[in-house]
């Protein structure tokens, strides 16, 4: 599932802006968009390739089918048996892995520059030679369903936010978790996995992206040698989801082993979708630094350091998306309190936030910190192939990133208030509530948060 845990991204002032490496863009007949951005500062690549089908396309009764395709991706094709890709990438130094989100699925290689060639080979391969075979698939379904087991079902944290966003939305797909509903698991069949991979697997339908040091002629012409002969699909239409406005403030209790209880907050938001005419989402994006941004910020401020009613408090909100947004609040109450008292204290920091406002210090700092964390981003080739994959992969294009800076550093502190007033109120809200039960000598593990991978 997606992280709502702090997730301030694309924000960097005008005076401190690192060099951009130039990005170019091509588009092959068959449809597949290729883009490349020129790193020169070493002589590694990454090749990402993403699909736009992920499990929020997923039809009820079928979730978790997008997820267990990414895993038999790995599998073999006519030419290449079972297990070869990934040896294959690692005899020439690299590493390669995928992963699955509501939005889409990406594959990528990180490589040395001249292995480029062998990663198109390999990835163009399985694009359109994939070898569905009922055994592999009767192997690796057994290994999601554990994969499932040990991610959510023993992990508390994770089955809280799961069963926070089966309530929160109502109507809209993103209701059902990437990995799937463990009974849909069970019923589904390789031509499940068929189905999906025939529907969705098509130039037409994914980004190739390629960063680092690199020309993009060169790119370019490479793309047209490996991908180029792959026909384009007629892709399924797809179905446009409205969720419906909530009415109401919504709560659940789950009971599930763990150490101490937590609480979820989540708030039906705003996400881009003009990146040159929206403001409200930039204004959620830089609230959530206000509230979570570092050690100094209120929440942790206020709630842990002063009032001490906490023990852990955080802030989230992801304004990239092809679906509705969360913004969310999470805490962990102190020895001695309880979770209404955390719900109590933490109503109060955003009824105190709309009544007085962010200072513009508060602003500038906020804005200094985030900018900071996005430059150190920047120096990983990775990084930036990524978040271009992403925004071409939601539909607003890596074009849009320049003008979600400048829309971001434009936000003021009478625009943070407001959205916070918008947004953050009662009939928007979900609160889960996490009630700990005896753990019996379960073993805890250690849910990823974000993308399901292999």
């Amino acid at each position: 599932m997606r992280n709502y845990l702090h997730c301030l991204t694309l924000i960097v002032t005008v005076s401190l802006q690192p060099v951009q490496a130039e990005v170019f863009e091509h588009t092959l007949a068959n449809g597949l968009k290729v883009v490349v951005q020129e790193d020169h500062r070493a002589p590694v690549l990454v090749q990402q390739v993403w699909y736009k089908a992920g499990s929020m396309d997923e039809i009820t009764g079928k979730t978790g089918v997008a997820h267990v395709l990414e895993h038999m991706m790995f599998k073999g094709t006519k030419t290449v048996p079972a297990g070869e890709f990934s040896r294959r990438i690692a005899a020439a130094g690299g590493r390669e892995n995928a992963f699955t989100s509501y939005d889409y699925t990406a594959y990528f290689q990180q490589l040395h520059k001249s292995q480029l060639p062998l990663a198109m080979k390999l990835e163009s391969d399985r694009m359109h030679n994939l070898n569905l075979s009922a055994g592999e698939f009767s192997k690796e379904i057994k290994v999601v369903m554990e994969e499932r087991r040990m991610r959510t079902d023993d992990d508390p944290h994770a089955l809280l936010q799961e069963r926070m966003m089966s309530v929160a939305y109502q109507e809209h797909p993103y209701r059902h978790p990437v990995i799937g509903w463990m009974s849909d698991l069970e019923s589904l069949t390789v031509a499940d996995a068929r189905a999906w991979y025939r529907q969705w697997y098509a130039p037409n339908n994914a980004t190739l992206v390629v960063a680092g040091d690199v020309k993009a002629a060169d790119v370019f012409k490479l793309a047209e040698r490996y991908y180029g002969a792959i026909p384009r699909q007629i892709l399924p239409q797809r179905r446009h989801y409205d969720e419906p406005v909530q009415i109401g403030i919504k709560r659940l209790l789950v009971k599930a082993p763990a150490e101490l209880p937590q609480l979820l907050m989540s708030f039906h938001s705003p996400v881009v979708q003009h990146p040159a005419q929206d403001w409200q989402p930039y204004a959620l994006e830089i609230l959530a630094g206000v509230l979570d941004g570092s050690e100094s910020a209120r929440l942790n401020k206020h709630l842990v350091r002063e009032q001490q009613v906490a023990s852990a408090v955080g802030a989230g909100y992801d304004s990239v998306s092809r679906g509705p947004g969360l913004f969310m609040l999470e805490a962990t109450p102190s020895d001695g309190k309880t979770v209404q008292d955390v719900e109590t204290a933490l109503r109060q920091e955003i009824a105190t936030l709309i009544k007085d406002g962010v200072s513009e210090a508060e602003l500038a700092r906020v804005k200094a910190q985030v900018m900071a964390g996005e430059v150190y981003k920047l120096d990983s080739v990775f990084y930036q192939a990524m978040q271009i994959g992403q925004m071409e992969s939601i539909g607003l294009g890596s074009g849009a990133l320049p003008v979600m800076l400048k829309k971001l550093q434009a936000v003021t502190a009478e625009q943070v208030r407001e959205a916070a007033a918008a947004f953050l109120k009662e009939d928007n809200l979900t609160v889960a509530v996490l009630d700990p039960q005896p753990l019996d000598g379960k073993k805890k593990t250690v849910n990823e948060g974000g993308q399901h991978v292999r």
